[in-house]
């Protein structure tokens, strides 16, 4: 298993030109925002209008409260077949290029490629990772960013602050099939014994991290499917990146992408090959320098 995890296993360029259509590249550039948002995008005509509401909502006001806070929202359509790049272009047109861009990949990625292309396109000085379906509710990005706060002083400006689910877990099991719960822990025992200990909800998909934390886990990312979030965590505590994790609302949205049992059984072997890898030598961790 070894042998294969090491043969098989491909190194990513993240400088490859791969048909984006309005990505400018710039993680490596001093921040001139405030907050950047990246919103991964796949067939979400539906449920994107309500996260974007909830969201552009809450950061016009901030902005009308502290006129010295500045951001972006960064949708990138991840090669859907609906109007998912339409519905986001809309806001584009409402509120300015400057404030909500929209780059969209010609091919399906998976959620952990949308969200580095959105990541090495960001200008923010703080980074926040928010899925399309607005299950967290957005105003809670102030427990985030109290978390990261509270993790000073950042070890070379490098820091990650979590939101996680983890207290809701026992409301969710009673909603549950036994099914769906015995592949949860079986899927959280994984986690833990190959790759990340110390935090409960790798999954939440509202995640803040310092520009310079996104800059050094995403160019060593390698993951582009579900469990691209396990890879990020493990190669922070690699690098002794210090993680907050903190309780967040969340409600489940219909229409989810993942699909239990398959869905599920991927992110398992990639847990194994993630811990497979790093551990052969086939994946390497490498310092990035910002300009």
């Amino acid at each position: 298993v070894c042998a294969i995890a090491h043969v098989t296993a491909k190194t990513m360029s993240h400088e490859e030109a791969d048909c984006r259509k309005g990505s400018a590249r710039n993680i490596h550039d001093p921040a001139t925002r405030e907050l950047s948002v990246v919103v991964p995008s796949y067939n979400e005509e539906n449920r994107l209008p309500l996260m974007m509401d909830e969201a552009l909502d809450y950061l016009e006001k901030r902005q009308k409260k502290d006129p010295s806070f500045t951001y972006e929202v960064i949708v990138v359509n991840d090669g859907s077949k609906d109007q998912t790049a339409k519905v986001a272009e809309e806001y584009c047109k409402k509120y300015g290029s400057d404030k909500v861009r929209v780059i969209s990949l010609e091919k399906n990625r998976g959620k952990g490629g949308a969200v580095r292309t959105g990541v090495f396109s960001s200008r923010g000085k703080n980074i926040l990772m928010a899925d399309a379906d607005g299950a967290t509710k957005f105003a809670d990005i102030e427990k985030v960013e109290e978390g990261l706060k509270n993790l000073r002083p950042w070890p070379k400006e490098m820091a990650i602050s979590c939101g996680s689910r983890a207290h809701l877990e026992k409301d969710s099991i009673a909603k549950r099939s036994y099914f769906r719960t015995l592949l949860m822990y079986g899927f959280h025992f994984l986690v833990w014994f190959l790759c990340v200990k110390e935090i409960r909800d790798t999954q939440c998909g509202f995640k803040l991290l310092t520009r310079e934390a996104a800059l050094q886990t995403f160019s060593n990312l390698h993951i582009e499917r579900w469990a691209f979030d396990v890879e990020l965590l493990y190669i922070a505590q690699r690098l002794k990146i210090p993680i907050a994790e903190v309780a967040v609302n969340w409600t489940e949205i219909e229409g989810s992408k993942l699909v239990p049992f398959w869905s599920w059984l991927q992110m398992g072997r990639d847990l194994l090959f993630i811990r497979l890898r790093y551990m052969t030598g086939a994946w390497k961790l490498e310092a990035k320098k910002c300009n």
